[in-house]
């Protein structure tokens, strides 16, 4: 045996004693984490000892029905958890009378860290109601604060949710950024915005009912909204507000009757579709780009708004209307629906520029189809049908008036005379 190979034999045995006393010597195999618990909240002397038994790793939280009054906040601090309540009996109604939510889903480590995270977080099932006994005498609002304050909560997902007559915002959602989910959930009577979302991306708001609230929805410093079947009536305020938002779509909506303005696109808006919506007796005007970039207007229902159907102001620009529909109350045979008011109104275009606005009908309004102004630029206006415009000026007026905008383009329209003031049913 040479040398080398009997050196390699030789050290073999001091080798494996090597490793067989390192091995000994070995840490212990941490303890696994505790398991994700279902937690029966009926059991607990209160909800907030019930959220506290969860483990880091979350779980399921079963909230029992009955009256729950809340002096302070209830707290969930635990990701990757549902909590569910047995429907609108239960009930959580906040008696807080200094501003405060009655609900707040956070981190727990969120003041030491702005950056920290909760992730999948699910609430379903019961309802948050402020205290209809703590009203300010002066505002006759609720003293509470938001229903529901949710911050940095990646993936939530709120569904089945009855929240009402909070004094702040129904929900408030805050940096939850990654896929928020609102659906089938009621959201009236709350003193701020029945959703309030600021600083969310590929959010979605489904199915959802919002009623008198100051605003319906605000999307603000956000992303990739998609806003599709919800019923919005009767708001204080304004319908929906997007600001600073891009790459969104609010479609199949239903939005009546809102004291102030359907849609408000503002502060740097773009890339964005509103389109098949029902846009109704909004007194403030339907929808209202002020501040929006190479966004649609299509195939939406324009019916008996008031100051306008659709704007387009100075800061906006790069629009297209089209296949629209705006109309007053009227149902045929020379009839219009009793107690209407006839508040039709088409499109007013101020200091924009490259707008496109083809193929929608005008109809039974009492102002023009369309009307711009001299600061203006480049809009072209065609293939539209325009009937029975100016029902009640005195006078015959142009249907439409392009106020001299520059390097613009009104062809091949069709128009009709003014038609006899319609009976009412």
């Amino acid at each position: 045996m040479n040398a080398h190979r009997l050196l390699l034999v030789l050290s073999l045995p001091v080798s494996l004693a090597i490793v067989a006393s390192r091995g000994s010597h070995a840490a212990e195999p941490a303890p696994e984490p505790p398991a994700p618990a279902v937690i029966d909240a009926a059991g607990f002397p209160s909800l907030q000892e019930a959220f506290d038994a969860l483990p880091p790793s979350g779980g399921l939280v079963k909230l029992p029905p009955g009256d729950f009054h809340l002096a302070a906040p209830l707290v969930l601090t635990r990701g990757n958890t549902r909590v569910v309540g047995a429907g609108a009996a239960t009930r959580l109604i906040n008696g807080n009378q200094e501003g405060q939510p009655a609900l707040i889903v956070r981190p727990p480590d969120l003041d030491a860290n702005p950056r920290a995270r909760l992730w999948r977080v699910q609430l379903a099932d019961f309802r948050i109601q402020g205290d209809p006994d703590a009203i300010d005498a002066k505002t006759t609002q609720p003293k509470s604060g938001d229903g529901l304050l949710a911050q940095n909560v990646n993936e939530i997902y709120i569904h089945g949710m009855s929240v009402d007559h909070n004094g702040g915002h129904g929900i408030h959602l805050v940096n939850c950024y990654e896929d928020p989910r609102i659906a089938d959930s009621i959201l009236t009577y709350n003193t701020g915005a029945g959703l309030n979302i600021v600083g969310g991306h590929d959010i979605v708001v489904s199915a959802n009912h919002f009623e008198e609230n100051q605003d319906a929805l605000r999307a603000i410093d956000s992303f990739n909204l998609c806003m599709t079947g919800n019923n919005l009536d009767d708001h204080l305020g304004n319908g929906v507000v997007i600001e600073n938002t891009y790459g969104s779509v609010l479609s199949g909506n239903m939005i009546e009757e809102c004291q102030g303005t359907a849609v408000i696109l503002d502060r740097d808006c773009y890339g964005i579709t509103i389109s098949a919506n029902v846009v109704a007796h909004n007194l403030g005007g339907g929808v209202d780009l002020r501040d929006a970039w190479g966004c649609a207007v299509s195939a939406n229902t324009f019916t008996i708004n008031g100051s306008f159907g659709a704007a387009v102001r100075p800061g906006a620009g790069r629009i297209t209307l089209t296949g629209n529909n705006f109309s007053d109350s009227f149902i045929g045979e020379n009839t219009r629906r009793l107690g209407r008011a006839n508040f039709a109104t088409g499109i007013v275009l101020e200091g924009t520029s490259d707008v496109v606005i083809s193929g929608n009908l005008f109809s039974g309004l009492d102002a023009h189809a369309v009307q711009a102004d001299a600061d203006c630029r480049r809009i072209l206006l065609s293939a539209n049908v325009v009937t029975a415009v100016h029902q009640a000026a005195e006078t015959e007026m142009p249907p439409i008036d392009l106020g001299g905008a520059q390097d613009s383009l009104l062809e091949a329209n069709l128009f009709t005379p003014r038609q006899p003031e319609p009976t009412r049913e």
